[in-house]
């Protein structure tokens, strides 16, 4: 007989999911690296879509194939597949980061177009009131992005461009990726010792010596 008890302990135990979307943006390594570091973290379920376009980066910037990026995940959903589990509000997750984000995709879920399951997924995440991070990536921006991205933010959504942060004295680029890629799982309570936080300035540097 199932208790409340029993159903409290196996929500308990229960992994979060997030869906972790690949679009064609340069920058498929901030996927790559959310993918390796929920894994390595444990206690995540990672639902992966990757674009067409998706593939076509991820290979011309490591090499990689959609069978090489689908190893990355626990589960994976073709991008035409809008009748996937993710595709509906009943099916519980964490969230949704599309990493990278291009401006086509940006548009998409600005105005509502689910022609598929990325734009729909991510749809389905807004209307549900979860977190949605796009790590959008175009520079430099016109009037249609940067009213897409007001769009997407008064909807709810997060636009987490991966600008480096150089306080962290990084030494590579590894570390500026592990650096956004940890303030992004931040944005979903993820626990992780991923980066060096921010612990203020504490040195004379700053003292005025007119006094």
């Amino acid at each position: 007989m199932t208790t409340k008890k029993t159903l409290r302990a196996a929500a308990r135990s229960r992994k979060q999911r997030l869906i972790v979307a690949m679009t064609g943006a340069t920058g498929s390594i901030y996927g790559l690296r959310i993918l390796e570091t929920l894994h390595r973290l444990g206690g995540w379920e990672t639902h992966l879509i990757v674009s067409d376009a998706g593939v076509l980066n991820a290979w011309q910037e490591y090499g990689l194939n959609r069978r090489d990026l689908h190893k990355l995940a626990d589960v994976t959903h073709s991008v035409r597949d809008v009748g996937a589990a993710i595709a509906s509000g009943s099916f519980i997750t964490s969230g949704m980061v599309v990493a990278p984000c291009s401006m086509k995709t940006l548009a998409a879920v600005a105005h509502g177009f689910s022609d598929n399951l990325i734009s729909r997924a991510a749809d389905v995440i807004l209307k549900e009131r979860r977190r949605l991070v796009l790590i959008t990536r175009e520079a430099p921006l016109n009037l249609a992005h940067l009213r897409n991205m007001a769009a997407v933010t008064e909807m709810g959504g997060v636009i987490f461009p991966p600008v480096p942060a150089f306080y962290s004295h990084a030494k590579s680029i590894d570390d500026l990726v592990n650096h956004t890629v940890g303030r992004v799982l931040d944005l979903f309570g993820v626990e992780h010792q991923n980066i060096a936080r921010w612990q203020g300035i504490k040195n004379d540097a700053v003292k005025d010596d007119t006094q």
